[in-house]
């Protein structure tokens, strides 16, 4: 038969990963970067902006999560010249009409207080019972000049006071549906099974399988 002595090399992500040379996150949120490389071990290296010596601000100046989130990869891959990755994040309140949305981590203000945001939003929330919600967390990867988007979605309910010490931003006051604890009140391990980061990844993942399978 034509095929019998064709040899199949099956290949890793590892070995996919490297023939891009580096994935860059594009972020300084040390936060970000634990969770991200969490959900990527043993699957890649993500590289830092820390580690490419570079911890000044990164623009995000759009009005959706996917405008941010291209904004912050196109300057990032423009200055370096690496494949990179962007994420932006955002909880979306239903009685607060998506609030705060992408204006999540400058909620309470420009300083990007994690705490302030979390009081604002309970005090908005003080006498309202719907307390339906959604974090949301989009992707953009720019390989090869070409731009990609990803999107994670997880619902829930935003509780009534904070709950545990883990996790960041609005961590301890969301409560996933099917969950009896909030996301503050679960390990990495954990919330990295069900998050909305989590489900953006493994479509990021899916993705760069399928396109550079075929260079193998």
């Amino acid at each position: 038969m034509e095929n019998e002595n064709k040899t199949v090399k099956i290949i890793t992500f590892v070995e996919i990963v490297n023939n891009m040379e580096k994935l860059v996150f594009a972020t300084n949120n040390a936060h970000k970067i634990d969770e991200i490389r969490h959900l990527l071990d043993s699957v890649c290296d993500v590289c830092s902006l820390a580690e490419l010596n570079y911890t000044e601000d990164i623009p995000e100046n759009q009005t959706t999560l996917e405008g941010n989130a291209l904004e912050k990869a196109r300057f990032v891959y423009k200055k370096f010249g690496l494949s990179c990755f962007a994420d932006d994040t955002g909880l979306e309140i239903d009685a607060l009409d998506g609030e705060p949305g992408v204006f999540s981590a400058r909620y309470a203000g420009k300083e990007k207080n994690s705490l302030k945001n979390t009081e604002k939003v309970l005090a908005k929330m003080h006498n309202i019972d719907n307390r339906r919600a959604r974090f949301r967390c989009v992707i953009a990867l720019i390989i090869d000049d070409s731009e990609y988007i990803f999107e994670g979605t997880v619902t829930g309910e935003i509780l009534r006071s904070p709950a545990g010490s883990f996790g960041f931003g609005y961590d301890s006051i969301f409560k996933a549906d099917g969950c009896d604890v909030s996301f503050a009140q679960m390990t990495l391990a954990e919330k990295s099974k069900i998050s909305h980061r989590s489900k953006a990844i493994e479509k990021l993942t899916a993705f760069l399988k399928e396109k550079y399978k075929a260079q193998y």
